[in-house]
């Protein structure tokens, strides 16, 4: 299965190219988006993104990760990045991931991009269980997850250490009608 390419109204989320490895090294080398984020490292190295944009494909291949670039649909600008993580389709789950530069936060972007995912995952994937997580001082990443269909499942005390100090993550997830297990 080739990686896919999907439309929503405003937005194309597609499978990253090299040429976007520059953008990519600005967007997620803001201080800001790594602070939001558990594996965005601060300062972004050099040549990480173009190894990251060449992993895309074969964790896509595996069944293990489906990384998509977020871009306008009018003029194509690289906006930020959607997954689906730890796929597991004897399971029918996934964990959603994603950000999104900061000059697009509070623009409905990232929103509109993880339904989209989420929407892809139900009918082509099979997947009927999401998870998402965030730190618990990131109260607009637990409000993509709510608007997406999640609920709060749970906190994870001092779950994740980020420059010296341990967080809480919050646990969001959704669980749709299975089909029988195989």
């Amino acid at each position: 299965m080739l990686m896919p390419t999907l439309h929503t109204e405003r937005l194309v989320l597609r499978p990253f190219v090299a040429a976007d490895a520059p953008t990519v090294q600005v967007l997620a080398g803001n201080r800001l988006v790594a602070d939001t984020t558990t594996n965005i490292p601060h300062p972004y190295p050099d040549g990480a993104a173009e190894r990251w944009i060449a992993s895309h494909a074969g964790s896509f291949v595996d069944r293990e990760t489906l990384t998509l670039a977020v871009t306008r649909r009018d003029e194509g600008r690289l906006l930020g990045a959607v997954s689906l993580i730890d796929i597991q389709p004897r399971h029918q789950r996934a964990e959603v991931g994603y950000w999104i530069g900061v000059e697009f936060w509070g623009q409905g972007v990232c929103t509109e991009a993880v339904a989209a995912l989420m929407d892809f995952a139900r009918t082509d994937l099979e997947i009927t269980r999401f998870v998402g997580r965030c730190y618990a001082r990131n109260p607009a990443s637990a409000r993509v997850m709510e608007k997406c269909g999640m609920t709060h499942e749970g906190t994870l005390r001092q779950h994740v250490a980020k420059w010296g100090k341990f967080e809480d993550m919050l646990l969001y997830g959704q669980v749709l009608p299975q089909r029988s297990a195989q």
